[in-house]
């Protein structure tokens, strides 16, 4: 069962999304009550490395919870896959992290009960947060009970749409639905100018956003000739950091 590791913060607690210790770094210094760590944001965030993890529980003065996804795409895990996660989970709970995030699906759009409740088993006395896989079940007030009944402590969603704005009503109706039985963490397209907006409209307690820029690399020769992956060859020239200005200010306006 999820155990909140923050001491009181003031409502909503903020949680941000990072890549990369140079990501957690930013967020806790403007101000973030907890972070998401992940690596390459770009496919949604999948798990980053044990080397990333130690760091940031050398560094980081927040709780941060870390993503366990092999990879990008769907939330349909192979048998191999899954047990690289059960690996992962039990890995970063003997690490002493604060928590674990992770989601599975079976293919007919339902949570995958029997693997959530291994891997929550398996976390142990950490905080598990089932992520946006929750986004993509059939039935959400059905997958939210799947997820209670798996002992997950939290949820991370957008009410099914792109964005919190769009997905407001049922953002409301899911915490309505949860009670005191699991946490709604609201997430999607937030920022300075919704966030307020969106608690006062849904009652969340927790909200999670990433505050993203693109900053050129430091380089100086670079080949244009060669890619490390898909067909946009500058990409190895752009670095995705997070914007510690726009964080202070989202968070902000969220507890003002």
């Amino acid at each position: 069962m999820d155990r909140i590791l923050t001491q009181n913060p003031r409502l909503p607690l903020i949680e941000i999304c990072v890549e990369g210790i140079d990501g957690l770094l930013a967020a806790q210094a403007a101000g973030a009550d907890r972070v998401e760590l992940c690596a390459s944001l770009v496919e949604g965030g999948i798990t980053p490395s044990l080397g990333t993890v130690r760091a940031a529980l050398d560094q980081a003065t927040v709780p941060f919870h870390v993503m366990v996804r092999p990879r990008g795409g769907d939330f349909l895990y192979s048998e191999t896959e899954y047990r690289s996660m059960l690996a992962d989970v039990a890995a970063l709970r003997d690490l002493g992290v604060a928590g674990v995030v992770f989601g599975c699906l079976n293919s007919d759009g339902t949570i995958d009960e029997q693997r959530m409740s291994e891997l929550t088993k398996a976390a142990g006395p950490i905080n598990v947060t089932c992520h946006r896989a929750f986004d993509m079940t059939r039935d959400p007030a059905e997958a939210l009970e799947t997820l209670i009944r798996c002992k997950v402590g939290r949820v991370l969603t957008s009410g099914q749409r792109d964005t919190a704005v769009e997905g407001s009503a049922l953002l409301a109706d899911l915490v309505r639905q949860a009670g005191d039985r699991i946490i709604i963490l609201g997430c999607g397209g937030l920022d300075l100018h919704n966030i307020a907006d969106i608690r006062a409209r849904t009652g969340l307690s927790e909200m999670h956003f990433a505050a993203l820029r693109e900053g050129p690399s430091g380089m100086v020769y670079r080949n244009s000739k060669v890619g490390m992956g898909g067909s946009d060859l500058d990409r190895e020239y752009r670095n995705t950091l997070t914007d510690e200005a726009a964080v202070a200010a989202t968070i902000a306006a969220a507890k003002a």
